[in-house]
This record gives C-alpha cells, sequence and structure tokens, in this order.
C-alpha cells in the first residue's frame, strides 16, 4: 500500500491535469491527491528516525505546495520541430518528423527571466534611463512535453523502481548518484531515465537532472532527444548556471541542430548576470549566433540588456565593445523595434571615448536623435565634449557648453576637464586654468580627475610655478591618487634640467605613494644625466632586486648610456651582458658605441639567437599553469599562445601581473607590449603565437581542454608550487593555504601522493568541476618553509601561512571538516561525473 502511493506521488503533478477520464473532475482529482499526500505524510511522522526520513517529508510538503498552488497553473503547447544546421538558416525548414518520446512529455513552456542590470555610480559610465529596460510579452516558441503516467507502464516492478529513482537520487552526492545509476544499467531505457530527468526538473532538482541526462549521454542505448536537451538547457540557464547551460547548448549545435530561440536568449542571460570575466564576450557571441545562424528575431528586452553591460564599465574599458554596439543598433532599426534614447545616448558616449573619433557617425546619431523627437540629455552633451577635446573643437565645444547652461542641470566636473582640455589643445593652458577656478567656485568639491588634468597641462605648457603651486594644492587636499600628477611634474623638471627639484619630488612621492616604475626611471634618468652614476648604480639596484617594481629595456639603456659616456666600459659589457640575458633591445644610437666597448676587450656583438625559455621561466609557466593559465591554439595546432589572465579586484594578483609581464616580456604580443609614456599593464595579456609552446599545449591543453599532464609528478619544484599559490591559491584568515587545481580524479591523485613525498600531508575537497587542496595547521606551515624563497617580497606578508588575517577569505566558504562531492586524504572513488 505504502509503496503504490509512493509510486503516485513520485511525479511532481500527481494525477493533476492528465486523467485519461474524461469525466472526472480535476477538483475532485487535485483534492483526492492532497488527501493521499496528507495520509502518507502522516504515516512518515511515526518513523521519524527511519532512512531518509526528512527527504521525503521535505518531497512531500513540495509536492502539497505543488498541489494546491497560490495562483492557477497555465499550461502552453506548442510543437516545434528542431531545425538542421544550414549554410542559410533563415531559409532552412524542415518536414514534421515522428515526435520523440520526450515530446510527449508533458511540461509547461515558461517564460525566461529577463535580466535587469543596474549600473555603477561611476561617473565615468553611462548613465540610463529609469525606463530603459522594456519588456516584449512575445512568448517564445518552445518544444512542449507531455507527461506519462507511472500507472501506464506495464510493469509493476518497473514503476516501482523508477518511483524509488525520483525520491532517492535527489537526496544524494553526485558520486552516489552515479553509483545508483550504475547500479541500474541491466534493466533501465531511455525512456526510463527520460521520465526520471523530467521529474527532477519539475520538483526543481534542476542539477540531479542534469547529472541523470550526462550519465545517459555515455549509454550505448542513447539517442539524442532534441526535447528534452531543450528543457534542461533551458532550466540551468534561467538558474544562472551558465558553464552547464553551454555545455548543452553546445551538444545541441553538435547534433547538425538549431537550439531553440528560447535556449539562446536565456543562455545570453545568463552570461549576462554573472560578473566573471569574459562572460559579456560570450554573451555577445550568443546574440550575435541567434541572430545569424538561428535567424531569430531577439527580442527588445535582450537587446536592451545587452547594450547596457557593453556601456555599464568605465569608457576606457567599454571603448572596445563599440562594433557590437553598432551590430545591436542596426539589428534594433532593422527589426524595427524601438530605439530608446539611451541607445543613442550610448552609442555616443561609446564614439566619444575612441582614439579616433568618427565625427560624421556622432553628427549622423544626433540628426537622428533629433527627427525622432528624443532631447539631448546631459550625458549626450558631455560625450560631445569629450569628443571634442580630443580634436581641439572649440566652436563645438563652446556650442555644447552654453547647451548644457541652458538645460538647468547642474554641470558634471567631467565637463569641466573636457572643456579644461580643448584649450590646452590649442596652446591656451591659462585659458584652461582659469574653466579650472571656474569649476571650483561652481561645485562644492574639486574631483581627483580635475586636478590630474589640470597639472598635466601646465606642465606641458613649462608653467612650473603655477603647476608647483597646483600640485602643493592638490596633495593638501587630500584627495588621492597622486602618483599621475608627481609623475608630469618630474618630467616637466628633467625636460628643463632641474634636477634638485626632480630629486625632492621623487622622495616626497615614496613617501605619500606606493613606487613605481615609471618614476624611478625618470630619476635614473636625470642622475645619469647629472654624471651621479654611484647614486644611479644604487637606484637601478634597488630596482632589480625588488620584483614590484624591476628593471625594463629603458632602465638598462639609460644605464648604458651613462657608463659608455663615462668611459666605465668594464660595467657597461655587465649591462650588456644583462640586456642579453633578459633579450631587452639596444637603442640604435648605442649599438654603434657598444661595438666599440666589445671591440676593447675583443668581444663580439651577440647575435640575436633564437626565443627558449630559462630554468626559471619554464617553472614560472608549469606554475601558472597548474593554477589555471589557458593556452589557446591554431585550428592545426600548430602554433599556441599563451594567455595570461588576472583579476583587477585581487591584490596579490595586481602584484604578481608585473613580474609575469616582466619575465615574458620578449614572448609578447606587440599589443601587449608597453610603451615607453606607459607604465600601467593590463590585467589580460598575451604572447605570439609560436610553435616553441606546443609541448605545454600537448601537455595541459590538448584539445583544448584542461587536463593534468601524466609527467607532472617530475614538475612540482618548490618554484611550481609557489607560483601555483601565488596565481591559483588562496590563504584562509585561519591561515590555512588551499590550492585550486581542474582536471581529473586521477591527475588530483598524483599529485597528492607527490606532495606527501615531499612530506606535505594536505587534503582535498571538490565543489563542482574544481578541486581544492588544501594544507592545513602545521602542514600550511611546512607548506610555507618549502616555498617561502621563491615567494615574491611584496607577497609574502600577505600569503604568510599561520598569521590571522581577518577579511582574507571572504568569498570562499571551504570547509574540510564537511562532507562534499570528494573529501579524501589521498586518494578518491572512481565513481563520479560532473
Amino acid at each position: 500500500m505504502l509503496l503504490t502511493r509512493a509510486s503516485d506521488l513520485c511525479s511532481p503533478y500527481p494525477l493533476l491535469p492528465y486523467s485519461k477520464n474524461p469525466s472526472s473532475s480535476p477538483t475532485k482529482t487535485l483534492t483526492r491527491s492532497m488527501r493521499t499526500a496528507l495520509k502518507l505524510l502522516r504515516t512518515l511522522s511515526t518513523f521519524p528516525h527511519s532512512h531518509h526520513y526528512h527527504h521525503r517529508r521535505l518531497l512531500l510538503l513540495r509536492t502539497l505546495s505543488l498541489l494546491h498552488p497560490p495562483t492557477p497553473v497555465t499550461f502552453s503547447f506548442s510543437t516545434t520541430t528542431p531545425r538542421q544546421l544550414s549554410p542559410f538558416p533563415a531559409l532552412s525548414t524542415l518536414p514534421a518528423s515522428s515526435s520523440t518520446f520526450v515530446e510527449q512529455l508533458a511540461g509547461e513552456a515558461e517564460e525566461p527571466d529577463d535580466l535587469d542590470l543596474s549600473t555603477n555610480g561611476d561617473k565615468e559610465t553611462f548613465d540610463f534611463d529609469a525606463c530603459f529596460g522594456s519588456v516584449d510579452a512575445r512568448r517564445f516558441d518552445v518544444p512542449s512535453l507531455e507527461v506519462k503516467e507511472l500507472e501506464e507502464l506495464p510493469e509493476q516492478w518497473r514503476r516501482s523502481k523508477l518511483a524509488w529513482l525520483c525520491k532517492e537520487l535527489p537526496a544524494h552526492k553526485p558520486a552516489t548518484l552515479i553509483r545508483i545509476l550504475n547500479a541500474q544499467r541491466k534493466w533501465v531505457r531511455q525512456e526510463d531515465m527520460t521520465y526520471v530527468a523530467v521529474h527532477c526538473m519539475r520538483i526543481r532538482e534542476n542539477e540531479t537532472g542534469f547529472r541523470v541526462y550526462k550519465w545517459m549521454i555515455q549509454q550505448h542505448w542513447f539517442r539524442f532527444d532534441f526535447a528534452l536537451a531543450t528543457k534542461l538547457t533551458d532550466y540551468m540557464g534561467k538558474e544562472r548556471k551558465y558553464s552547464k547551460c553551454r555545455e548543452l547548448f553546445d551538444d545541441i549545435l553538435n547534433q547538425g541542430l538549431v537550439p531553440s530561440e528560447s535556449t539562446f536568449h536565456i543562455l545570453t542571460v545568463a552570461y549576462l548576470s554573472s560578473p566573471a570575466q569574459g562572460c559579456l564576450e560570450d554573451a555577445c557571441s550568443i546574440f550575435n549566433r541567434m541572430i545569424q545562424l538561428g535567424g531569430y528575431r531577439p527580442r527588445l528586452s535582450l537587446h536592451n540588456s545587452l547594450f547596457r553591460a557593453l556601456v555599464s564599465k568605465p569608457g576606457g574599458a567599454s571603448k572596445h565593445y563599440l562594433k557590437q554596439a553598432e551590430f545591436i543598433f542596426h539589428n534594433l532599426v532593422t527589426s524595427g523595434l524601438e530605439v530608446h534614447k539611451d541607445i543613442y545616448g550610448g552609442l555616443i558616449w561609446l564614439h566619444s571615448y575612441q582614439d579616433v573619433v568618427d565625427k560624421e557617425r556622432i553628427a549622423s546619431l544626433r540628426a537622428e536623435m533629433q527627427l525622432a523627437g528624443i532631447e539631448e540629455t546631459k550625458e549626450v552633451l558631455v560625450s560631445i565634449l569629450r569628443a571634442c577635446s580630443k580634436e581641439g573643437d572649440v566652436e563645438e565645444a563652446e556650442t555644447t557648453w552654453i547647451k548644457l547652461l541652458s538645460s538647468g542641470n547642474s554641470i558634471p566636473s567631467q565637463a569641466f576637464v573636457h572643456k579644461m582640455e580643448v584649450y590646452s589643445r590649442i596652446g591656451e593652458p591659462m585659458r584652461s586654468l582659469e574653466i579650472f577656478r571656474e569649476m571650483q567656485k561652481q561645485l562644492a568639491s574639486t574631483s581627483v580627475v580635475a586636478f590630474h588634468k589640470i597639472i598635466e597641462v601646465l606642465c606641458k605648457a613649462r608653467e612650473i610655478e603655477r603647476a608647483e603651486s597646483l600640485m602643493e594644492e592638490f596633495i593638501n587636499s587630500g584627495l588621492k591618487p597622486l602618483m599621475p600628477s608627481f609623475i608630469d611634474l618630474m618630467d616637466l623638471y628633467l625636460n628643463l634640467d632641474v634636477h634638485e627639484k626632480l630629486e625632492l619630488t621623487f622622495y616626497q612621492c615614496l613617501e605619500k605613494c606606493r613606487p613605481n616604475r615609471t618614476i624611478y626611471n625618470l630619476y635614473l634618468h636625470s642622475l645619469v644625466r647629472v654624471a651621479n652614476l654611484d647614486k644611479a648604480e644604487e637606484m637601478f639596484d634597488q630596482m632589480y632586486r625588488n620584483v614590484s617594481i624591476g628593471v625594463n629595456a629603458r632602465s638598462c639603456n639609460t644605464m648604458l648610456r651613462g657608463y659608455i659616456s663615462c668611459e666605465e666600459y668594464a660595467k657597461a659589457e655587465n649591462i650588456y651582458e644583462l640586456m642579453c640575458q633578459k633579450k631587452y633591445d639596444i637603442e640604435p644610437p648605442l649599438m654603434e658605441k657598444i661595438d666599440y666597448v666589445l671591440s676593447l676587450s675583443k668581444k663580439v656583438m651577440k647575435k640575436p639567437i633564437s626565443l627558449k625559455f630559462s630554468k626559471e621561466q619554464r617553472e614560472i609557466l608549469l606554475g601558472l599553469l597548474l593554477g589555471g593559465l589557458e593556452i589557446e591554439s591554431d585550428e592545426g595546432r600548430r602554433n599556441h599562445a599563451i594567455c595570461f589572465h588576472f583579476r583587477e579586484d585581487c591584490g596579490t594578483h595586481y602584484a604578481l601581473r608585473r613580474h609575469i609581464h616582466d619575465q615574458y616580456h620578449e614572448w609578447l604580443a606587440p599589443f601587449s607590449k608597453l610603451t615607453d609614456d606607459s607604465d600601467e599593464i593590463a590585467c589580460q595579456f598575451t604572447t605570439i603565437s609560436h610553435s616553441y609552446f606546443g609541448f605545454y599545449a600537448d601537455q595541459f591543453w590538448p584539445k583544448g581542454q584542461y587536463v593534468i599532464p601524466k609527467l607532472i609528478h617530475r614538475w612540482l619544484s618548490p618554484r611550481v608550487l609557489a607560483y601555483w599559490y601565488m596565481y591559483g591559491g588562496h590563504r584562509t584568515s585561519s591561515g590555512d593555504i588551499l590550492l585550486k587545481l581542474k582536471g581529473s580524479r586521477e591527475g588530483v591523485d598524483k599529485i597528492v601522493t607527490t606532495l606527501k613525498t615531499k612530506s606535505l600531508d594536505c587534503r582535498v575537497k571538490r565543489k563542482g568541476r574544481v578541486f581544492w587542496i588544501g594544507f592545513l595547521g602545521s602542514n600550511s606551515t611546512w607548506f610555507w618553509k618549502l616555498i617561502e624563497p621563491f615567494v615574491l617580497d611584496d607577497l609574502k606578508d600577505h600569503l604568510r601561512a599561520g598569521h590571522i588575517l581577518d577579511g582574507m577569505m571572504e568569498n570562499q566558504n571551504i570547509s574540510f571538516d564537511c562532507g562534499s562531492d570528494s573529501d579524501e586524504k589521498t586518494s578518491f572513488s572512481n565513481d563520479d561525473l560532473s
């Protein structure tokens, strides 16, 4: 009796609107099912300590809530046929085919959630109108599903086993779930497991449904089912699990089918809802394929959400998305959708940040706005001022300024800054200073950007006294950062040969700012120019020892020029050897001179040799690859490029990325190298595409997927572990050390075994697709002693094991004391699927 009733209740909507008897009343059926559920709930309550009591009680309560929803549930049934990929997707049509089992399973066609992205308060980002996010009531055409009752299955034992699986699987961890499914291989069919997967989606156990589906596709009897894949993909996307949603999306494409419109929409929204790096680019890719491959017309809300995401970053980061923004605008126009005023404003804003401003395109957008009856907002006028500042267009700038004044709104400080830049372009720095003083009168406070700009303008005009006065005013204001203005002032002193003031400014900068290579290079250049080589040597050695500052080609060329001019030829040879070791380029004017110096000692200039890694570079790269570094390969896997990604909000990565940039500078692509007038290193940079990286690509990224190499046990040197920790590790607030790693269980097991041979005991925990190797308590101290000599000096206090530091790991919640997907000392079970 209990088993029979349990089999009835395993369906999320037991006997709901699917009764075969047309004369039966849905209300009576609903009431009868509720009484059955309540009776079974009371029965279970008499055995409070029975196996899985709590899970079954929760399942029954969930069933009751579904049986008695607070609002009526409306089911939408539609028939769609999966479309095959075609060179002309918009013209591709297929004849109706026989429906699969999944297409006969019942299911509601839920509307995807529209994304509502909010902009931050940064003045450098575009400000959106409150009513920007509009809603499109058009429903998606998705494959419909019909649910068969268990009662319709002829075998009693099959009904009972399926009922048991529906109840047990959601309660278990992934490894146990796979073991349970493996034990059912002798009798299950695709129809059986499809019912289980659909049931899991019905009770919102979508993770379980995903694991059941992934197990299904590995069985010999599996036949791809478009409706099931679509429904599961949509559910994973609605939970914002974009990686699993993308995995299912790719499965559909690999079958030569076109995903449904809802799948494209939901996956795009899932990417947009994630702050992870690279998700915005993936969202753009899916959106473009939705139009070009699927031939669909995206909703207005999706256009607006994606456009908002593109321009919600600061202008310097958003300007690279101009082509994508123009594509969205073009698709809005050609689809006959409403173009919101913020779309026009955002496009003008993006154009104003380009290095070369397209004035004709901006004028065209403004004309379209005027035809549509849209007034130019304050943000649009500021964008026009920004464009004028890059061209030095005083006439247009003054016209725009008058419009800003007549708008009645308060003028933002950024508008004053752009106006200062306009007059600086035409050689009127005093007019720029007047605008700055006018801003101070009109606004309650002066912005940091305004101080930076006016000091830069005066330094370029060589107005030394006024620049010094404003710098003192800037320092007294307490605003930060001061570094850009210190650099402008030191550069002015260097050009005017005022070396005493440059030295004082250098030491003042060290007191108030975190030092960087630019100010050291300026001071070094000044010392060499006045022939103070002893002090220059001291500064150069200080730069060389401090990896957070470091030396570069400019530093070495400066010292080489100084030694040659002072006829210190032996020291010049040493610098030359260092530059050859570091593979720095020698400036053309020094080439003949160093050739003469070498000839005195009967040496010849070394010819450029083919690039290859040093031992240190090899070990650093291995550590970074273990920490998650990516390698991209071409289609023939002949050439490979290393892609360095550093988190912008991570203090450890901030110090590490400069060091890594210096280590591999000779391998970097031209667009990733620093220019002489810039010292800011991007969070992402890549090497050239080269066959030399083939070994590392084959070991860590064969077929484009990350794996742990079979020979990894030979490469775990202290330096490799140190860079793994700095790049892909964390230190908890209690002082324990965690290393993040992706890959197979066998590979992780091999690493753990190798660490044990080094007397490093550790524990392993799995969370999703990531393994965490934890050195806890005294083990973290032993690990730290092993790697400390290779950790960057600036990071030692931050990463030192056993030192309590509040707030270190606020975003990592890894506990090795509780159960997990995998929590074992040295080995793992083999039954798992993720």
